[in-house]
């Protein structure tokens, strides 16, 4: 089960630490993917002349991009035959974008799939109610993968593993099917948010994992109850709990609903069982939750698999790290998500990285703890990344939020829809930048080696790497606010001068933005329309490049795990889900020694 390559990577590489010099020389040396990975912002497309199009790509590009149809351009970077290309019309790509695509796609790890040849089993019926097909798809596949894994660990001669641990469980999907037939395993969820715990257990009900509570029902009494309360008081509890001690006395039977009673678990031999540990991680040190681990009647030591489905930001972190911290870990499986949500390890960017932008506070939104910009549990995990050139390797939100997208995925028509968002956004942060709702901030302060210090802040001359604007939270609109720009702006400041969430520049934005006419929105339109081709593709270049971001995050967890050769046999990652179905789909797997 091991594979031949410990890193799926496509370039013709030596090895995999070949691979991973190449990967962090290339993210420290080209301008053009620190540019396209952090170095620009949607937000600030139009407020600096004559827009980050032109800034943000080399000038020779220029002709072919803009001559480009989109969904073409999206086959050429991702798709076609580099060096058999047909092209059609006037403009040829220059031999510097061709060596630019060829680049990324080499540093992007595989991401192919191939399913297995013998038909996986199918999950009952009662243990996928509430899946999707997505989820039923990842919950199928990677139910069977951790069972061979623990088979493959077991043959090996390494341990018997005991039980699997579910870093950030949710509902469950994943444990409650590998608790169930034909896997049977033990498996402990941890998970943070008690309503997830509660809707985990209803399920296991359900699935026939736990047993339903047998409750005996006075249905005179209840009617009493109702009959006390009324109509209108049904649905309080306060109201309820009052009426029925009035009718029944403090010794009432229980009247609670079915969904509010204990799920009952029994532990039969040979049958699989799930046990629930409530609890938000802060690392990946878990002497705290093992220590209420069940061990069951005969005691042994346990020998335990950290697993998990999609554990966002940090989350990937802690089970990866879990496997040098305790002693009882014997293995993990991590596949990570939503790295967005990663901390920052090493802190702001420093003037060695020239374009990377620094995360601003929005006007209108909390202040994030400082703490959170130097995060020892953040990113980079490994020695390797953190010291590279002297001040390591770093992302910033930017980059981190592309290397969400899944660019291969994108159809003409869904493609279509965000494009046209990300248009009405960065024309009306235009207006914003206009109407004084928001001003030009500079990143560096005069006096730093960076900075542009020729120019007034407020000067259209500045560098774009050099000056944004303020940051304004708008979150997802009503789907009629998408069908124009001026359904788009109307609906985005009605949100911000009305919801609750935004009070705190509310008044700002109703003094600065309530004269805005449909004639001046229209001429906006008319100004920047023309140029939304230039937004696709910027945007297009950074979904793409950042298939290489995505890559460096996983190569750094795998490298965390090699760094600690005195404790980890085995560390290799490999796709385990369809990326059209489920894109993000590596994972990283440990095993001690």
């Amino acid at each position: 089960m091991i594979p031949d390559k410990p890193l799926p990577y496509n370039g013709n590489y030596a090895s995999p630490e070949e691979y991973i010099e190449n990967l962090l020389h290339f993210v420290r040396s080209s301008d053009v993917f620190q540019i396209l990975c952090g170095g620009v912002h949607i937000l600030d497309f139009f407020t600096i002349e004559p827009g980050l199009f032109h800034y943000a790509i080399p000038k020779e590009w220029h002709p072919f991009i803009l001559s480009c149809d989109i969904m073409r351009l999206l086959d050429l970077l991702m798709r076609d035959d580099l060096d058999n290309l047909i092209i059609s019309g006037d403009q040829t790509p220059p031999e510097s974008f061709i060596e630019y695509v060829r680049t990324i796609r080499n540093l992007s790890l595989a991401r192919s799939f191939t399913a297995k040849e013998q038909k996986l089993p199918v999950l009952p019926r009662p243990v996928s109610v509430g899946m999707n097909p997505k989820k039923v798809h990842e919950v199928t596949n990677f139910a069977d993968y951790v069972d061979r894994l623990c088979k493959t660990i077991s043959e090996q001669g390494d341990t018997e593993i005991s039980h699997l641990i579910d870093f950030g469980s949710g509902q469950n999907y994943l444990g409650r099917a590998l608790a169930s037939e034909p896997y049977n395993r033990s498996v402990v969820a941890v998970e943070g948010r008690e309503n997830n715990v509660t809707a985990s257990k209803g399920l296991d009900m359900t699935s026939g994992l736990a047993i339903k509570p047998k409750v005996m029902r006075n249905k005179k009494l209840w009617n009493k109850v109702l009959e006390v309360c009324g109509p209108e008081k049904r649905q309080d509890p306060d109201a309820l709990a009052k009426a029925i001690r009035e009718i029944a006395g403090e010794d009432a039977f229980d009247f609670r609903p079915v969904r509010e009673l204990e799920a009952q678990y029994t532990v039969e031999e040979g049958k699989g069982s799930v046990q629930y540990i409530s609890g938000r991680l802060d690392s990946g040190e878990l002497a705290g939750a093992i220590s209420n681990i069940e061990k069951g009647q005969d005691s042994e030591a346990l020998k335990l698999m950290a697993i998990s489905i999609h554990s966002c930001g940090n989350l990937s972190h802690f089970g990866i790290r879990s496997l040098v911290l305790n002693p009882d870990i014997r293995a993990v499986a991590i596949v990570g998500c939503c790295y967005n949500l990663l901390t920052e390890k090493l802190g702001p960017p420093t003037y060695k990285h020239t374009y990377l932008r620094p995360t601003l506070e929005a006007v209108n939104g909390r202040l994030s703890r400082e703490s959170e910009k130097h995060d020892p549990q953040g990113f980079p995990m490994s020695q390797q990344f953190s010291t590279h050139q002297g001040d390591g390797i770093r992302l910033n939100i930017t980059a981190r939020m592309m290397a969400c997208q899944a660019p291969q995925n994108w159809s003409e028509k869904e493609s279509d829809g965000f494009f046209s968002r990300h248009f009405y956004r960065a024309v009306l942060q235009k207006m914003f930048l206009d109407r004084g709702v928001v001003k030009k901030v500079r990143h560096y302060a005069p006096d730093h080696p960076e900075a542009d210090t020729g120019t007034d802040s407020q000067n259209d001359s500045d560098s774009p790497f050099d000056i944004s604007t303020n940051p304004v939270i708008i979150g997802s609109l009503r789907k009629s606010c998408y069908g124009s720009l001026k359904a788009y702006v109307r609906g985005a400041i009605e949100k911000l001068t009305t919801n609750n969430d935004y009070k705190l520049y509310a008044d700002v934005m109703q003094e600065k933005m309530a004269d805005l006419t449909d004639e001046e929105i229209e001429r906006y339109e008319a100004m920047y329309l023309p140029r939304k081709k230039e937004l696709c593709a910027i945007w297009s270049l950074m979904a793409f490049s950042a298939m290489a971001v995505e890559s460096l995050i996983v190569a750094d967890r795998w490298t965390f795990l090699r760094e600690h050769e005195d404790l980890v046999r085995h560390a290799w990652v490999e796709t385990v889900f369809d990326y059209a179905q489920s894109p993000r789909n590596l994972v990283v797997v440990g095993i001690k020694k």
